[in-house]
């Protein structure tokens, strides 16, 4: 039987306490996947206080969602960098993604971590004659980089393709189990962990940070927001500054399983790798704001592959930023940001926490100006009109409301108390009542009917059934009060 959630969550996980009292800490990191969670690790022998919440519970955000594979070999991301930038920058990156591996693999062999880490062979590959030249292109630079990659024109699966590029020092994990681990032998007394603990607003005063959390506050000295999309940063601009990529993912069992993990160089994206007897396979990418229809992805992606023997079926939401580059760094005096891996969130996560340890404790890294949030050049300039454009659609787009014709009566749109809101109904005959709209900027929600959540087509908040916020931006639950 099919399954509807990410088999990186079929697994039992500790769990940690909410936050039922006002707090006092130095350092309060905001968000509890692998940008937090790494970030943790690595301040475990810092003498100073530190707080981590996340808002539900540990990973279950993009973390849990994602196919964790961790490599350096993405798409034909230095391409992309030596002509957006330069050589160098391209090369920095490079060197950044070496890094973060490292790290990892250096962590669980430390640690005797059990999350399932393997070396796992990466293959970059095109179907198209047209991108053979592509393909080419990133070889090369990778060559300048002093690497060896190999060519070929088979994956490891049979699947003949026009051209290909593979390395064999990259890896894969089971991204819960490693996280998790992370958390066990990074909490202590002095340095706590809080789930179901929602930061809702960040007000500085008095060189300190106040930071709500429903009917408590965290006042911290130094704010690490490693939150997958970090809502109380208006200021900042952050919708103008990225857009999000849905994609669909399907985990198949199969009776022989090469282990390798594969993606193609441009659109329509595919993405491949192995974990134990499953390919989890990716697909069906596209920018969520114009996906205010609510029609299921996951038939585009089946057609895409060959078995039909399909055990999961979920979603994920990546941060995509207009230069291809994350935003790590300080954004104002002691307020830090790790977001926007444009699909690489294993290795940009705890590239994230290397970095920002130094920032934290003072001291200069050699990464902090190419993922600098503040930076600007001319990627912004061109993709400001585009990011207001899609901003905008999406919201009108939803307000259109067409797409609840869609729905068959099952869930269905009234007003009750004179509030909109959606009404469906289980298995079971149960009624789960929510509001329809967003509470971060007003669009109407769409129904996942396959994950049965409520997603935002606007910015990617997401809903369980009952209305509980899982995934920001949306700091507020969509739960019906019937008092009201």
């Amino acid at each position: 039987m099919m399954k509807n959630i990410p088999i990186w969550q079929d697994i039992k996980t500790k769990k940690y306490p909410k936050l039922e009292e006002d707090a006092e800490t130095d350092i309060l990191i905001i968000g509890g996947g692998i940008t937090g969670l790494s970030t943790f690790y690595e301040l475990k022998n810092n003498p100073c206080k530190i707080i981590l919440v996340d808002k539900y519970l540990l990973g279950y955000g993009a973390t849990s969602r994602s196919t964790a594979k961790i490599t350096y070999l993405q798409e034909n991301i230095y391409t992309k960098l030596k002509n957006s930038f330069d050589f160098n920058t391209a090369k920095l990156y490079y060197e950044s993604q070496k890094e973060a591996i490292k790290q990892i693999v250096d962590i669980c062999h430390k640690n005797d971590f059990d999350c399932d880490l393997e070396p796992n062979s990466s293959y970059l590959y095109t179907t198209k004659k047209s991108e053979i030249n592509k393909i080419e292109e990133e070889y090369n630079i990778l060559e300048m980089f002093g690497e060896k990659p190999q060519k070929g024109i088979t994956l490891p699966n049979n699947k003949k393709v026009k051209s290909q590029i593979y390395v064999n020092n990259t890896y894969v994990f089971h991204p819960l189990k490693y996280i998790h681990e992370l958390a066990r032998i990074s909490h202590n007394k002095e340095h706590l962990i809080y789930e179901n603990t929602n930061i809702e607003e960040i007000v500085k005063q008095n060189n300190l940070f106040y930071c709500k959390a429903g009917d408590y506050t965290i006042k911290a000295r130094q704010v690490v927001v490693a939150s997958h999309y970090p809502n109380f940063l208006f200021p900042y601009l952050f919708p103008l500054k990225c857009y999000i990529e849905k994609s669909t993912l399907i985990a198949t069992k199969e009776k022989n399983i090469n282990k390798f993990n594969a993606i193609n160089i441009s659109n329509p994206i595919l993405s491949i790798r192995n974990y134990q007897d499953y390919y989890i396979h990716v697909g069906s990418t596209h920018n969520l704001c114009f996906d205010t229809y609510p029609s299921s992805d996951y038939p585009d992606l089946l057609k895409q592959i060959p078995s039909k023997n399909i055990s999961y079926n979920w979603s994920n939401h990546d941060i995509m930023t207009y230069d291809n580059l994350p935003f790590i760094g300080e954004i104002k005096p002691n307020l830090f940001l790790a977001t926007g891996f444009n699909t690489w969130g294993m290795t940009g996560g705890v590239l994230s926490s290397l970095i920002l340890k130094d920032l934290l404790e003072k001291r200069p890294n050699k990464y902090e100006y190419i993922f600098n949030p503040l930076r600007n050049n001319k990627e912004k300039l061109l993709k400001y009109p585009v990011n207001i454009f899609s901003n905008t659609y999406s919201f009108i787009a939803s307000k259109i409301n067409l797409h609840k014709k869609a729905y068959k009566k099952n869930p269905y749109y009234t007003e009750l108390n004179g509030q909109k809101v959606a009404i469906y109904k289980d298995e079971n005959n149960k009624e789960h009542i929510v509001y329809s709209t967003c509470p971060h900027l007003g669009c109407s929600l769409i129904f996942n009917k396959e994950e049965k959540t409520w997603d935002c087509p606007c910015h990617g908040s997401r809903f369980t059934i009952e209305g509980k916020s899982i995934i920001g931006p949306s700091d507020y639950d969509i739960s019906y009060d019937k008092k009201n």
